[in-house]
Parts: C-alpha cells; structure tokens; sequence
C-alpha cells in the first residue's frame, strides 16, 4: 500500500510527511532557484571559538563540518521535512518520490534523474542504497539508531527497510545525507575518515579549509539550477558578544546562536535588512527532575513546582523576549504543536498559581513550619539545581525556577558546574533537577519519548541518553510503543490522547520553554530568507534544509 501526502484533520492535519509521492511546493521536481547569480559572498557564522582541524565527514557530529554547517551545502538529503511547519508537504529533493508501506517499516525511494556528484559521476539508485547499507554495517556512524535491516536498489529506485517502524523518525530517514557509492565503498576505517576531498551532489564544492575560515565555491553543472551565492564563508567568532557585533555591522550575513537583546543589538540596528527569526519546532527546554529521590519522587511536589514556574517570565528574562512563551499545559509549541494537542487538554494553558501549589501539597500530607515546607516524613524540602556555568539563559531560567520553588517553601540550591561535569552527571542520574533539551521531529514523540520512556532507562551510575529523571510508567511507555508503530492516524491520536494525559497528571518533567530553531539573517545582498509569514524551512544553518535556503535566495535588486 503506498500512501500519499495529504492535509488531514486534527492531529493528523500535521503529518504531511506520512505519506509519499511529489509533495512540496516545488510540483516541477527542480529545487527552487533564482537562475541568476549574484556577486556577494554569503558569511555564515557562529560563536563557537576557533574552529577544530579539518573533517568534513558527513557522519561526525562534532567535525566542522557539521558544526559549522558547510557540509550541508556539499551532501545533500532525500527530502526535505519542514520542521517548523509540520503540515507543510515534503520537499522532494534527491528523491524524486517516496513511497512509505502502511507499517512504515519499509520506503521505496526514486532517485532522480539528471543528477551529477560533484566529480562529474551520474548519482543513481545505487548510491542511496549504499548509504543506508553503509549505515547498517557501521552502526557507529547511525546517529539516528534506525535499525537498518536492508537496503537494496533496482534500477531507479532503492527500497530501505527497518527493524520498526520509521513513523517517528521519517525526518531523520529522508534527511539523511547520501555519499557516493564509488568514494565511500574505498573507506576502511570511516568514522576515523576525515574525508579531505568531499563529493557532493550538493551546489557548492569546498575550496579553502583553515582555522580561520571556510569557503565554498558554487558548482556550474548543479541538478537544480545555478546558485544565488557564488561563494559562502564560513567562520566562528568567539563568544555570542562577538558574533552580535559582526551581524551588526554587516561582518557576517547569516547566524545560529541565541543572541542576548538581539532585537535592539541586531535587528534595530537596520531594520529593513537585519531580521531574527526564533522559529518554534517539536522541542522544548524541560526542568528534568530525578524521579528516583526526594523531593521529585512525589508527584505531589512535582505537580506544586510546576504550578509556580512561571513561563511568561522565563521567556521575557532567561530568552530576553526572543521567543513567545510555551502556554499548552502539554508542553507543546505554538503553533508547531497545535494540531497535535488532544481534544481533552485543547485550550488549557500553564496558569502560576501558589495557592493552588499549597493547596496541593498541603493535601498530600506536606505542612509548613514558618514559611518552610515540610515534606510527609517531617524533612525540610531541599533540593539542588544544576546547568553548566556560561549557559547564560539556562543558569537564568533554573535561578527564575529556584526563586519559584522558594515561593512554596523549599529551599533551593542552584549550583553551575562545567558542562563536562554536568553532562556526564544528568546522564549518569547524579542530580535532582536540571534544565536541559528534548529532540525535536515532525511529529510531538520526540518531547515525550526523551522524557517517559522506558526503553531510555538505565540504573543510577549507568549512562543514559535521555530519560535522565529515570522515569518509570509502563503505560506512558505502552503509550508511545502504540503511537510509534500505529497504522492509522486514530490509533496514532487515541495513543498521543493518552501520553499527554499521564504527562500532564503525572509531571515527569517540566517544560519550560520553547526551544526554537534560531536564525539571524543580512537581506542587504539576498532575498528570499524565511520567516513566520513564510515558513518555508528551518533558519538554522547547520541543518540539512539549509539547501533549500540557499537555493531559495535571489539576489537583492
């Protein structure tokens, strides 16, 4: 059975990605693309410190590569999911189609003709199966855990299949970079392959690599059309200070990173060139809690703190007003989350109210000495919170957060260890509260999956990728098994009804605010960036929709 794109109704309405075939806006199958060239470079930066030696290994999170995002403009994806705007259809990009079965264990994927990598060698069917094989035969490489069982291609298309179903994880599936079969098949040892001379499909070849820079030059004979930009620079600055200077005067064109007062210290600089766009997608930044020691082992302190957090306040002080406040007691963004709140919680929003806390606690056995809360067992209620010294909007919000909990009487130590430190504390269980991230995806899973469920779960000692609280609910669990693997959009919204339900009475965690994908962008020599009133991609550079950016610009006039 092959499924097709379509708008459907309620949770639903959001999934334009279930199903298959030439979605998107682009029904010509070409990429968008300005057809004529500009003479700017484009500067594209971050503030991340001197750039690391070379790597430009599609598979390495922390080469510069992917750090910087250049490697996004040489390999290019399948498709292209709109993560900030999940009813959009899918962008066909070397796919020409993609056809899912009803269990999403399976995709039949057609390469588009007219493709060249950028060695002059044809791109076929062969080489989208050899990525996934690759994949499969080194797991260290798969980043997505995707549990790859084949992959096989016949003539112009290649079939993947997997393990489960890939309904959660199409985004990462259809993103995924695709190498060349005839480079890649000759690499021994690739996640130690640094990959000097990287072969793309993509719009731009790499040129110059050094500490202090690199530079892209766009490619004369690509599938999609010639390149606005004709060179991108790519560079760090060292601290969110520097970086904010440089987009202030025109030093660099287009960034990543949370910027303090980026309204007056960016944007009110030259308003009508300089613009920020804090684009809300599926993740929030949550108060983790240890689920497994006092206080946040009761539900009923759990239920009492997150009635006193206040999210207006988080945005306006920890986020400098750069993002709207999270307002669904679901935790879920506005308005990316929208269509996948159930029925039973529409229309309910985050309210503080410290009476409602007390009443709260004072009902489940809890009492006051003073203005200090009492826990059952006669203890003062303590706790400490943690995020790593530096992270200035984390260590702001867990101070906003601390100052919250003292309100219903418990005391509150806010400690700001190095992030080597804490990381590997909140991974290993050694904390009581911290303030961290969940994954983003087309769909909510990814929030509520990172929280509850049991396949995270390791013992107190033992590393754990998510789940740091050790939260332990079979049936928030079950819940987010059936939502993963449904066959049809009502299982699917009965499934998500029932996660957000235990989340919401259960408080595993606390969302706190949005965690949107950020963009600062210089429109004084192209055109064309997205934005809330055009949504068209992701504005972080370093993601795989970049491409769709860069070939979305246009020179200015």
């Amino acid at each position: 059975m092959k499924l097709r794109y379509l708008a459907a109704v309620g949770v639903a309405a959001t999934l334009a990605l279930t199903a298959c075939g030439s979605g998107g806006s682009n029904q010509s199958g070409k990429s968008p693309s300005s057809g004529a060239q500009g003479t700017a470079p484009l500067t594209i930066a971050k503030p991340d410190g001197p750039i690391a030696p070379e790597n430009n290994n599609p598979w390495v999170g922390t080469a510069p590569a992917a750090t910087l995002g250049y490697i996004n403009a040489i390999y290019e994806p399948l498709a292209i999911v709109n993560l900030v705007d999940p009813s959009a259809k899918v962008q066909d990009w070397l796919a020409s189609d993609v056809s899912w079965s009803s269990d999403y264990k399976s995709v039949t994927l057609t390469a588009r003709g007219g493709v060249t990598w950028s060695d002059g060698k044809p791109f076929t069917a062969a080489d989208i199966a050899f990525t996934f094989d690759f994949l499969k035969q080194h797991p260290e490489l798969d980043a997505n855990a995707l549990g790859i069982v084949s992959a096989t291609s016949s003539g112009n298309k290649a079939t993947i299949t997997f393990q489960d179903s890939m309904y959660t994880k199409q985004d990462k599936v259809l993103m995924e970079h695709i190498v060349p079969q005839h480079v890649w098949s000759k690499v021994s040892n690739p996640d130690k392959y640094t990959n000097p001379t990287p072969v793309g499909t993509g719009p731009y070849t790499l040129s110059h690599f050094s500490s202090q820079g690199v530079q892209l030059k766009a490619r004369s004979d690509y599938w999609g059309g010639t390149p606005a930009v004709p060179t991108l620079n790519y560079v760090s600055y060292n601290d969110n200070t520097a970086l904010t200077t440089a987009l202030a005067d025109g030093d660099a064109d287009w960034a990543q990173a949370v910027l303090p007062n980026v309204q007056t210290a960016f944007v009110d600089k030259n308003p009508s060139t300089n613009h920020y766009w804090p684009a809300a997608d599926l993740g929030d930044d949550v108060l983790y809690v240890n689920t497994t020691k006092a206080p946040f082992d009761n539900v009923a302190f759990r239920k009492a703190l997150n009635d006193v957090i206040d999210r207006t306040q988080y945005a306006k002080i920890a986020r400098w007003n750069s993002q709207p406040p999270l307002t669904s007691v679901t935790g879920l963004p506005s308005p990316a989350g929208d269509a996948f709140v159930s029925a039973a919680l529409k229309g309910q929003d985050y309210q503080v109210d410290a009476a409602a806390a007390k009443k709260t606690l004072t009902a489940a056995g809890y009492s006051y000495q003073g203005s200090t809360l009492i826990d059952p067992s006669g203890q003062p209620v303590t706790f400490t919170i943690s995020d790593p010294e530096g992270w200035s909007d984390y260590v702001t919000g867990i101070s906003l957060i601390a100052k919250a909990a003292q309100s219903i009487g418990a005391k509150v130590n806010v400690t700001t260890p190095d992030a080597d430190t804490w990381t590997t504390d909140i991974a290993n269980g050694n904390f009581q509260a911290s303030e961290h991230w969940t994954d983003t995806g087309a769909t909510p899973f990814n929030i509520f999956d990172d929280i509850m469920d049991g396949s995270w779960l390791k013992p107190i000692g033992q590393t754990a990728s998510y789940n740091f609280g050790r939260y332990k609910n079979p049936q928030a669990s079950a819940a987010l098994k059936q939502y993963a693997n449904a066959t049809s959009d009502a299982q699917r919204t009965a499934a998500m009804a029932t996660i957000q339900k235990i989340f919401v009475d259960d408080v595993p965690a606390m969302p706190v605010g949005m965690r949107p994908s950020v963009g600062e962008f210089d429109s004084a020599d192209y055109v064309g960036w997205p934005s809330a009133s055009n949504p068209y991609a992701n504005p972080d550079p370093t993601q795989p929709s970049a491409i769709e950016i860069l070939m979305h610009l246009k020179p200015a006039k």
